[in-house]
């Protein structure tokens, strides 16, 4: 794929995005994908496709300059980053998100099953090939998309510069993951039983019932957008990501022969939250990796995404 938006051929045409407006779009043929290049008054977006094995990717790309790829966690995609995404670019950077299998436009090949982060991992290194082949490229993922992203550097250190994983919920981690390891799989049994509403209540509460204090109301608007595809997602999330990747091991032997390139997030908001903060902090301490602290909670890059990408910035400077 090539990031500069280069084409072989270009038809205009106008597309509806999630809320139903109108976006009018370039569409474009580049090597090994197919893409739009959307004009909305913002930096421009290059939309595109990337065939990977089992799925099919959408991916979003803006901005020039080293690449900074974005790894979306939960039921969220691509569009979880729209309140930050621009900010990057205007500060240089090439800034790559996509939506995981399964989930929002990356469509799959085959029928859905319980996904499996080193797939996820793959995926996330074949966007990566794709937008910047040649170097090496600064990577932040948060929640899931944290798990997704030490995936990759364990994997393939060579081709991460820094990578930032904010909160991954990996409870094996912790002394005592039972009463998170259950919590999670009542969580799914709920879902399959009474369905999504009682399930998400349940996933908001801790394990002994809590419901932890959250500084943030709606959803921004630089995310409405993609609200109508998260609830679709939730379902797909709640019963095959959720108990899979939060009960993975993640590679500590890989994860500590690159904790040089390692950074762990934590929200402020969410520090005291021991399924959400306790394993970035355990895996500071058994690979060597530093650990920052981030503005807002779980989902501060939503929440606070102006002083989420300033820090970002500076943790990938470091």
């Amino acid at each position: 794929m090539d990031v500069t938006g280069t084409t072989d051929t270009t038809d205009a045409t106008g597309t509806a995005d999630a809320t139903g407006s109108t976006t009018s779009t370039t569409t474009s043929t580049t090597t090994g994908t197919t893409g739009t290049t959307a004009t909305t008054g913002r930096p421009p977006v290059r939309v595109g496709t990337l065939k990977v094995p089992g799925a099919v990717l959408h991916h979003e790309v803006r901005g020039s300059g080293p690449v900074l790829l974005l790894v979306p966690g939960g039921a969220g995609d691509a569009g979880l980053f729209e309140g930050m995404a621009d900010l990057l670019a205007d500060a240089g950077r090439t800034v790559v998100s996509y939506d995981q299998r399964g989930l929002s436009r990356s469509r799959l090949d085959g029928p859905l099953g319980d996904q499996r982060v080193a797939e996820w991992g793959a995926d996330a290194l074949a966007v990566l090939d794709a937008v910047s082949p040649d170097e090496p490229a600064d990577v932040f993922g948060c929640s899931s998309g944290g798990i997704v992203a030490l995936a990759l550097l364990a994997a393939r250190p060579d081709r991460v510069r820094r990578l930032v994983a904010h909160e991954p919920p990996l409870v094996e981690l912790l002394a005592d993951p039972a009463p998170y390891r259950e919590h999670f799989a009542e969580v799914r049994e709920l879902h399959r039983t009474r369905g999504l509403g009682p399930a998400t209540a349940r996933l908001a509460e801790t394990p002994d019932g809590r419901k932890p204090e959250r500084g943030h109301g709606e959803l921004p608007p630089s995310v409405r957008p993609m609200a109508s595809r998260m609830a679709a997602n939730m379902p797909v999330f709640l019963e095959h990501v959720l108990c899979p990747f939060s009960s993975s091991a993640p590679d500590l032997d890989g994860l500590r022969a690159a904790a040089g390139k390692l950074l762990l997030g934590i929200g402020r908001e969410s520090a005291g939250q021991e399924a959400l903060a306790g394993p970035a902090r355990r895996i500071a301490e058994l690979t060597g990796a530093g650990i920052v602290e981030f503005p807002g909670g779980h989902l501060g890059c939503v929440e606070q995404p102006e002083a989420f990408a300033e820090l970002l910035l500076t943790a990938m400077r470091r």
